[in-house]
């Protein structure tokens, strides 16, 4: 099953609809990043520089708190051929936002997609000679 991009599961209290999705090149690096580096996360905190890009870190390499939204929550488990994801192997990744950031982009709806050149030092796929990128676009509002 080939897939084009993925929704996160919704985390905000009181929300039913996506706010961040993967494209199929991000989950494809996530994949295998997570091979590399075990359980991931990102982390959007804004900013000039690197802070405007999505920073993806092995879990507990970077500790949210009461500063941060956890905006979703991603399955990144391989498909079989009828959608369902991977029973023995859960791959789930957290997408948190610093409150501060979310405040000026809570209207907007994020996919985080990948581009070759270098990103952060810090984000596990600098190395990769990759970089993940937010692209935005208007919410649209569910009825």
């Amino acid at each position: 099953m080939t897939i084009t991009r993925i929704d996160a599961i919704a985390t905000l209290p009181g929300e039913r609809f996506s706010r961040v999705a993967l494209t199929a090149p991000a989950v494809e690096l996530l994949r295998e990043l997570w091979a590399k580096h075990g359980a991931l996360m990102f982390h959007q905190s804004g900013g000039c520089c690197d802070g405007s890009s999505p920073m993806c870190y092995p879990v507990g390499d970077f500790l949210t708190g009461e500063a941060d939204v956890l905006l979703g929550r991603f399955d990144i488990s391989p498909r079989d051929e009828s959608g369902s994801g991977s029973e023995i192997d859960p791959q789930s990744v957290d997408f948190w936002m610093s409150k501060e950031q979310f405040s000026y982009w809570s209207h907007t709806h994020l996919t985080v997609d990948v581009v070759t050149g270098r990103g952060s030092g810090f984000s596990v796929e600098s190395p990769e000679g990759k970089r993940f990128l937010i692209r935005s676009r208007l919410m649209d509002w569910p009825a």
